[in-house]
């Protein structure tokens, strides 16, 4: 069972009454047999939650009478996956993951090697895709922010996309490794990690990245998948900054 919802209503400390409606409703009464008068959790995924009382319980709609809502912050350090687009489900394990790990955007990456391409009516649909995705990963792991997801960028626009932000190029080539780059920024509080699909990022877009401002890390010692490579960054960099 769920042990949080996500209500499209605005919470803050006056709110008294919230509603769950389509898939949440549904989940909620159907799913997790939630009773009238019984105890939730919600959220409206942009930092405000409370704890709540089911009312009206039905498939299409739950009404929640709301106690004791509270914001909670950001978080010290903020992250931005920029993934590459990847064959299979691969660059959608890293959303899910990442955003299990803290992650607060995601910038979907059409790198020169992605073989997936979202063109015409995949972008839209793509962008949603890994909006759901997101959305669900935040609630298992009782999220009470949902990562954005942003249209997808070229790498022209990948430092646009990532503007005041320390960028650092996943690639298992780089002599730097994360820890050492970690150590020499422990006041960093916003980072993009830039990962390649499965073929790997390209020498151009490499120069064209770092021309730009930004560094390219390794991270271990081992050619990790690009299902892998940024959750695994990102758990680091937690440890390392001492956010975790």
């Amino acid at each position: 069972m769920a042990h949080l919802y996500f209500t499209l209503d605005s919470i803050d400390e006056s709110t008294t009454r919230v509603e769950l409606t389509g898939d949440e409703a549904h989940h909620a009464a159907q799913v997790a047999r939630l009773r009238e008068g019984e105890s939730i959790a919600v959220s409206d995924g942009r930092g405000w939650r409370a704890a709540g009382i089911a009312r009206a319980v039905s498939k299409s709609r739950v009404e929640v009478d709301i106690e004791a809502p509270r914001f909670e912050a950001e978080r010290a350090v903020q992250f931005t996956l920029v993934q590459a687009l990847a064959k299979g489900d691969r660059d959608e394990m890293a959303v899910q993951a990442s955003t299990e790990l803290g992650v607060s955007r995601v910038v979907p990456w059409q790198s020169e090697r992605s073989i997936s391409r979202w063109e015409g009516d995949k972008r839209a649909k793509g962008v949603a895709r890994w909006q759901a995705i997101a959305r669900e990963a935040a609630k298992q792991s009782v999220r009470s922010r949902i990562p954005v997801i942003t249209e997808p960028v070229s790498t022209a626009r990948i430092m646009t996309a990532a503007a005041d932000t320390h960028v650092l190029v996943l690639d298992p080539r780089s002599e730097l490794g994360i820890g050492e780059w970690a150590r020499a920024h422990a006041g960093a509080t916003a980072i993009a990690l830039v990962v390649g699909p499965e073929g790997g990022i390209t020498e151009a877009e490499v120069h064209t990245l770092v021309s730009s401002g930004a560094t390219v890390v390794r991270v271990g010692e081992d050619i990790m998948r690009t299902s892998t490579a940024g959750p695994a960054a990102i758990a680091a960099l937690n440890a390392l900054l001492g956010q975790w």
